[in-house]
């Protein structure tokens, strides 16, 4: 574990939207490596359906959609890093469209805005229903063109290095060919997405075991909100498993939630019904299959035409092709599953953390955006208006040449490749979806904290990523029985549920 990489000027870690938007926002005379856990098209951006919230229409203001945030965010967002990050809709949606991003036009040229749940007014920008492969794929061309750009594939971050003074100075890396590096860095960016594989069900890539929320905590940086793990409403249901996501614009565009008879159910648990918040539509759909013995409910959109659909959503009507579904004339089962983390690593709008030297943007941040539940399409455009913020700070400090790193990483003999327990993975990720998940109790949160810490002291010999799964899930189970109170995506049934901001 003594090899060291020539040293880098910005080591980023993750290559979804946040990561990528930083590498191409850096002053090209500075070194960057970006690095990917597996394949770069493998991360919760590529993935994403929906699109990316931005005031862009006259009869829309950004006083608005700050205000369908706070409502969303139940009251817990940070109303000053709530406006600042949307403010800068317009022009990150700008910069993307200056990549060549391929957004969805109306016949006169401009940006097609469709509704989502939240959302009061069409603000969402989007590429068909896939729009996080289109941003993905023109941002990957843009940073593979770049010469001061290294890209790294299957490349894991390990741990971080700090020095003396407990500033960040890179990180421990295992590299694709399976040796472990040091890489020492000026800056390092922490953008390693969520944490939804610590569920059995989740629209997250393999990848996302809250490895950056983990190195983060074991460093010293504080973490916040993390009990607050949405559940996306609708994911496909086949075979008792999330076969894939859903997206929630169907919603916007009027699919109906209905029970296996055909009768709707959404106005017996909101007045905004099907474009309610994704926290209470996700209860609402697990309170209806609890009560009716159900698996999953029904999502309908059959009422729009073929010829409709397949200009608007392609890759719904794909997947649920893929299952035998026509979504054209039959109903699409669904259920909610692991989403998106509202929680994260404490950091500015400019990605700055306590940590001297080291930022964290996207999903792995905390900036107060998201609150008690995210507002949907607000995630992209943080990671876009975080990349870019992060790395206008980055350029605007000095830049000594001389400048040598001296790095002391403080157990560099504990080694990082134990064993790896899929046994005790799958238990894990059932103990979070039995006890953690949308709806929790404090006996229940209880015995998953005693399990956690009894799996903590008898699993000494484990990989890196069973290791960072223990105690993110550790961390979210202590938050959660420290919000003594149902709020947002946290919903605990011994504490009655604090009502939502008035619209």
């Amino acid at each position: 574990m003594n090899s060291k990489l020539p040293m880098t000027d910005v080591l980023i870690i993750g290559a979804g939207l946040a990561g990528m938007s930083a590498a191409l926002s850096l002053p090209p005379q500075l070194r960057v490596t970006l690095l990917s856990k597996s394949r770069f098209e493998e991360c919760a951006s590529a993935w994403a359906q929906g699109g990316i919230a931005a005031v862009l229409d006259a009869g829309d203001s950004v006083a608005e959609h700050v205000q369908d945030t706070l409502i969303a965010g139940a009251g817990l967002c940070d109303e000053a890093a709530v406006r600042q990050i949307l403010e800068q809709a317009p022009a990150a949606m700008a910069w993307l469209q200056s990549h060549g991003v391929p957004f969805s036009c109306n016949a006169d040229g401009s940006l097609h805005l469709t509704r989502e749940g939240g959302h009061g007014q069409r603000r969402i920008a989007h590429a068909a229903d896939r729009t996080g492969h289109a941003v993905h794929t023109a941002l990957l061309q843009a940073c593979q063109s770049r010469s001061n750009l290294t890209l790294l594939e299957n490349t894991t971050a390990l741990a971080l290095l700090q020095d003396a003074s407990d500033a960040c100075t890179g990180a421990w890396l295992r590299m694709a060919d399976g040796s472990e590096q040091q890489l020492q860095a000026r800056h390092t960016i922490l953008a390693t997405g969520g944490m939804g594989q610590i569920y059995p069900y989740t629209t997250n890539p393999g990848t996302a075991t809250g490895d950056g929320l983990a190195m983060a905590w074991r460093a010293g940086c504080r973490l916040q909100d993390l009990e607050f793990m949405q559940f996306h409403p609708t994911a496909l249901q086949i075979d008792g498993k999330a076969a894939g996501l859903v997206s929630e614009a169907l919603r916007g565009e009027g699919a109906l939630l209905k029970l296996p008879n055909g009768e709707r159910f959404m106005l017996r648990h909101d007045e905004r019904a099907e474009l309610a918040p994704r926290d209470i539509v996700a209860r609402a759909i697990w309170a209806e299959m609890a009560e009716h013995g159900l698996a999953y409910v029904y999502l309908d959109i059959s009422h729009q035409s073929r010829s409709w659909l397949e200009q608007h959503f392609p890759g719904v009507m794909a997947l649920c092709a893929a299952h035998g579904i026509d979504i054209a004339s039959q109903p699409i089962p669904v259920a909610p599953c692991a989403h998106y983390a509202c929680g994260g690593i404490q950091a500015g709008v400019n990605g700055q953390t306590e940590m001297p030297q080291l930022y964290a943007i996207g999903e792995v941040a905390r900036t107060g955006l998201h609150g008690a539940n995210r507002l949907a399409s607000n995630s992209l455009l943080e990671c876009v208006v975080m990349g870019r913020a992060t790395a206008q700070h980055i350029a605007g400090q000095p830049l000594d040449s001389s400048y040598e790193l001296h790095s002391n990483y403080r157990n560099p003999d504990k080694g990082f490749s134990g064993k790896s327990s899929s046994n005790i993975e799958q238990e894990l990720r059932q103990l979070m979806l039995t006890h953690v998940g949308i709806v929790r109790s404090n006996q229940g949160l209880s015995r998953a904290a005693e399990q956690l810490a009894l799996w903590r002291a008898q699993l000494q010999d484990i990989d890196a990523a069973l290791r960072n799964q223990l105690d993110v899930c550790t961390l979210m189970v202590h938050a959660a029985l420290q919000r003594q109170q149902s709020v947002g995506a946290h919903c605990n049934t011994d504490y009655p549920a604090r009502e939502m901001l008035a619209a």
